[in-house]
């Protein structure tokens, strides 16, 4: 299944949370309104927070969106 388009995942940031705290369970409250449905900004934090290359943190998030059940 192809991963949704992202506009679709920022439109549903909010009802999204609980998924996205139980794959990166590291990032709090601020940084997840932070972020606002925004995937560069996403991939900053994950980035950050986990000390990983910016190539890693978007390979997870595309993990990520490529598992979600959105339409």
């Amino acid at each position: 299944m192809a991963a949704p388009a992202w506009d679709v995942i920022s439109g549903k940031w909010k009802q999204l949370k609980g998924d996205i705290r139980s794959r990166w369970g590291d990032l709090t409250d601020d940084e997840f309104e932070q972020i606002a449905g925004e995937r560069e900004k996403l991939a900053g934090k994950i980035q950050e927070r986990y000390g990983i290359t910016k190539a890693e943190a978007n390979q997870q998030i595309d993990e990520w969106a490529d598992k979600l059940k959105v339409n």
